[in-house]
């Protein structure tokens, strides 16, 4: 059953028809009646993929995801999926692991108008090969795109770094330990962190407390734990994430040692009900201005400020 065989069976036009379906305007009461009872007579319902060929659009936007561990992923789909749904946009996640083949694989399924637009929250693919695709669609990216031509929207990271490390610093910690998702040969958050610790301390963090395999509660536990093993004794810890730094201060409780100065990320609810001081990097606001920016098809940039919130770590109660 399509439009053709329902205009033939009601007697009107395919385009009176076209109308009745879109519930469009200038189409008589009885020719609605009509058809309407013989769409139901039938039990038709449009076809979608035809329509979207139609329309040269299929208001998808597809969101690269290397896996949803981590605040960064969770804030930035939540901003991305409040823009989309009030914009009358569906969101499909593509899972990735940050595996090139498979990124390339999304691409292409643009280029062959699979969605509208893609937003990459993360990549393992350069930029340069990304920005090839750009002439298929919308490709917007979460980090500063540099020289590259790519709409993108993102958190300018390093100032708060700085206001942290300086904040570290100040109270004249030695042993700091550094909590990092990945190295900084493929992570650009990794490198702003390298960068700013290089411009406050002027040295490279050491390798002995440096740990890049870190995303959850549970791998900041395992890191401390580690440390612990190979008698490193970090007196503050900078972490990538609230909950990573409570996996952390776990570790000391369990064992009952005197738990070190904590500096979480992402403005998490643990962070704020143990009073870890935090950075926050609005990834919320950036996923809904990247979302924004996959809608209009708009090749901007727009970064987005971090702040560093100092709060007094709790101390434990006997």
């Amino acid at each position: 059953m399509n439009i053709r065989d329902i205009a033939k069976l009601s007697g009107y036009s395919s385009g009176t028809v076209s109308r009745v379906i879109n519930n469009n305007d200038y189409v008589s009461e009885k020719a609605r009646k009509t058809i309407k009872k013989i769409i139901k007579e039938y039990d038709y319902a449009p076809n979608d993929v035809a329509r979207n060929l139609s329309n040269g659009k299929t208001c998808d936007i597809g969101v690269v995801l290397p896996h949803n561990k981590h605040p960064y992923y969770t804030q930035l789909v939540d901003g991305i999926m409040d823009e989309a749904f009030a914009s009358g946009y569906r969101i499909v996640l593509l899972p990735s692991k940050f595996d090139s083949k498979t990124e390339l694989k999304y691409l292409n399924r643009l280029r062959r108008k699979a969605y509208d637009s893609i937003i990459f929250t993360s990549h393992g693919l350069p930029l340069e090969k990304i920005y090839k695709y750009k002439q298929y669609g919308s490709i917007v990216c979460c980090q500063n795109p540099g020289e590259y031509d790519i709409a993108a929207a993102y958190t300018m990271r390093e100032s708060s770094y700085i206001d942290a490390l300086n904040w570290i610093k100040l109270h004249n910690f030695k042993k700091i330990s550094i909590l990092l998702s990945r190295d900084t040969t493929v992570s650009a958050t990794a490198q702003k962190t390298f960068s700013a610790y290089e411009k406050v301390f002027n040295t490279a963090p050491k390798n002995e407390l440096l740990n890049t395999n870190v995303t959850t509660f549970e791998d900041g536990y395992s890191a401390a734990k580690q440390f612990h093993a190979n008698h490193q004794y970090p007196d503050v810890y900078f972490t990538n994430g609230d909950d990573i730094a409570a996996g952390v201060r776990q570790f000391y409780l369990d064992n009952s040692l005197e738990i070190p100065q904590l500096i979480g990320q992402e403005n998490q609810l643990s962070g704020q009900i143990l009073n870890i001081p935090t950075i926050n990097h609005h990834f919320q606001q950036v996923g809904k201005l990247a979302c924004r920016l996959a809608i209009n098809n708009q090749t901007k940039q727009l970064p987005v400020e971090s702040e560093f919130i100092f709060r007094q770590q709790k101390a434990i109660e006997n």
